[in-house]
């Protein structure tokens, strides 16, 4: 999956994101779990909002994502930001070369791009590879409620002037997942340009990421909803999970 032109585009449809939250659990999750731990991993890691959040709190972070395009605006935000970021293109489930962390983070809904139960695998296993021993792994989904009663069936937009969207959300093909139909319209001079964008994500239950987190070498410690601090109901919508490599 490339993000293409949408790279451009991502930052405005994630302007109501929050990335605060976001952050107070990896803060949060580190200071209860982690002793002295600075080194991040941040798989995923898009354009670059989260990243350098996590730079600018102090931690030396580096990031990981498959698109090229993400990464350059990525760049962009930490020379504005005047923090100092490591950016490699790779495939989460093949990360290799990167060195040893104290933590490796997948948020924003990343894990979701994985879907399969061996792709998700490999990436507890890849994260793993890059930890040390005791480190932490961090990451959120979607729960199975929202993919299948908030996002399927359901269309958002946006009109505003510079740039409008159109975002329609189909049954996925496989279980518990959903098709993202994005189309923007930006305005250039007087005219408006399209582009558009499919997006395919999956989920699976709280159980199956425990049992293959235990596979790959990890055992959970935390596992928490809606960045409440609290257990998941069946009508949570964002599963977190704080996870540490044995």
């Amino acid at each position: 999956m490339s993000y293409q032109r949408f790279a451009y585009l991502y930052d405005e449809l994630m302007e109501d994101a929050p990335y605060d939250e976001w952050l107070n659990f990896v803060k949060t999750s580190a200071s209860k779990h982690l002793e002295n731990g600075k080194r991040f991993l941040d798989v995923g890691c898009g354009t670059g909002s989260m990243t350098v959040l996590l730079a600018k709190e102090g931690f030396d972070v580096t990031g990981v994502d498959l698109s090229t395009d993400m990464l350059m605006v990525a760049k962009e935000k930490a020379e504005l930001e005047k923090v100092k970021l490591n950016l490699f293109q790779q495939d989460m489930r093949e990360l290799e070369g990167l060195g040893v962390f104290d933590c490796v983070t997948i948020l924003c809904d990343s894990l979701n791009y994985i879907l399969t139960e061996e792709d998700v695998k490999r990436t507890f296993l890849s994260a793993g590879n890059h930890l040390k021993t005791g480190g932490l792994l961090l990451f959120d989904v979607h729960s199975i409620h929202k993919i299948n009663e908030i996002f399927i069936g359901q269309t958002f937009g946006s009109n505003d002037e510079k740039l409008s969207y159109i975002w329609q959300c189909y049954q996925g093909e496989l279980e518990n997942s959903v098709e993202h139909d994005l189309s923007f319209f930006m305005q250039n001079g007087e005219r408006y340009e399209r582009y558009d964008e499919l997006h395919t994500q999956r989920t699976f239950a709280i159980e199956d990421y425990c049992n293959w987190l235990k596979e790959c070498g990890f055992e959970h410690l935390d596992i928490s909803a809606d960045f409440k601090g609290t257990e998941p109901t069946e009508e949570s919508e964002r599963i977190l999970f704080v996870a540490r490599k044995k």
